[in-house]
């Protein structure tokens, strides 16, 4: 019995739901939640750095960090790759329960939803009102908007059209690096909206200020190939499990060859440094604004051996990181919440004054923080504090068919 077909024989056994709620269920498998919760847990670790740690890193400055903080910036890089194919997969779980035209719509209104939540609730999240005033966030619910948005569009496709066409746009994409230089456009008065499709950080203006973080090339491919890998979940679990491991691995040698012989995939080589520990530095630091080809491998290969082997894993702290991954989106707007008013008492207690951290990390005063080890205390201390709301909202939500609970 394949995983699918297994969570709806136990519903109808256990609790004698209508088809409806059936095939609701159907689009949430234990293994899914599972791979998201522990994305979501991860990600936790890269935001209780960015505003607990004494460490000044920017967004893209880690490549001179040493290796501790460089591989603690380095694995929460497998969070918004994962994240994305993850919710393509729920994507093409809903297919099976809903008409292309429902499916449609709730793809359009969930975008725009992620949109205005990012340019409200998450801009005064991260900033607090502080700093330098409010300016609009190409950040990741907007790029997580901007992608169901697409979607909405691509399934309407032929499933073999889409394929090819996130193939060529994941494989293609840096072939455009440096197209259009942000100091030409600038010479030449352009409005850079090129670069909120395919170039790295940066922030420009159209009437209101706007930081782009996360460009959208190849961000709307990958959210297609979730939703093409969603067929297997109605197949055989062995047949499942194969395909996923021969991806994932053939994604991770991938890696390795074009990276290790400085091939293609990234704009920046790699090379021999002073040390072991730089050189691993050199080597794993791949592009992330926008992510190059090589980020992709290397995020999304690891990532499918965990979907893999992730379906028969058991025991409390599986059911735990599970519960995460029932309710993200309200756990990513709790846990920015969250570090920041600890960065606020932390500010109060070192003496610098609560309102000094009542701004922007990137905006923080030299000189606070504290050490990585107390930055790792302070994520596993921000995720403990979140999971009695998230399990009790994940039981609301498994009990419950309200559709607004759909949007949290």
């Amino acid at each position: 019995m394949n995983q699918t077909t297994s969570v709806s024989a136990v519903s109808l056994e256990s609790t004698g739901e209508n088809e409806e709620t059936v095939s609701v269920l159907k689009s949430r498998l234990p293994s899914i939640d599972f791979a998201r919760g522990l994305v979501m847990v991860i990600m936790a670790l890269d935001h209780v750095r960015d505003y607990l740690s004494s460490a000044r890193y920017g967004l893209v400055g880690f490549a001179e960090a040493d290796g501790a903080y460089f591989f603690t910036r380095w694995i929460t890089h497998f969070c918004a790759p994962l994240f994305v194919l993850l919710a393509g997969i729920s994507v093409g779980l809903m297919h099976a329960s809903r008409t292309p035209r429902e499916l449609s719509m709730f793809l359009l209104t969930r975008g725009i939803w992620l949109i205005l939540i990012e340019q409200t609730v998450m801009v005064f999240g991260w900033s607090f009102g502080g700093g330098q005033g409010y300016a609009l966030l190409l950040g990741t619910l907007s790029m997580i908007g901007f992608c169901m948005l697409s979607m909405a569009a691509f399934i309407w496709l032929p499933k073999r059209l889409l394929l090819v066409m996130s193939l060529l746009m994941i494989f293609g994409h840096n072939l455009l690096d440096g197209v259009l230089p942000m100091e030409a456009a600038a010479a030449q008065g352009n409005v850079p909206v090129w670069y909120a499709l395919h170039e790295d950080f940066f922030t420009f203006s159209l009437g209101v200020p706007m930081a782009v973080v996360y460009p959208l090339i190849p961000w709307v491919a990958v959210m297609p190939l979730g939703y093409l890998l969603a067929d297997l979940y109605s197949g055989p679990e062995l047949e499942r499990r194969r395909t996923l491991v021969l991806a994932g691995a053939a994604c991770v040698a991938l890696f390795f060859v074009l990276r290790g012989f400085n091939l293609y995939g990234d704009p920046e080589l790699w090379s021999t440094q002073e040390s072991l520990s730089l050189t691993l530095v050199s080597f794993f630091n791949v592009e992330k604004y926008p992510p190059s080809l090589l980020f992709l491998l290397m995020t999304l290969g690891p990532g499918l051996l965990l979907m893999a082997f992730s379906e028969r894993l058991r025991g409390p702290l599986v059911k735990v990181i599970t519960t995460f991954g029932k309710v993200p989106f309200a756990y990513y707007i709790l846990h920015i919440y969250l570090a920041h008013l600890l960065a606020l008492a932390l500010a109060e207690w070192q003496g610098a004054g609560w309102r000094a951290a009542a701004v922007g990390w990137w905006e923080f005063p030299e000189g606070f923080g504290v050490s990585l080890p107390l930055v790792y205390l302070a994520w596993i201390l921000v995720v403990a504090l979140l999971y009695p709301f998230c399990r009790w909202l994940a039981a609301v939500k498994a009990r419950r068919r309200d559709w607004w609970l759909s949007y949290l």
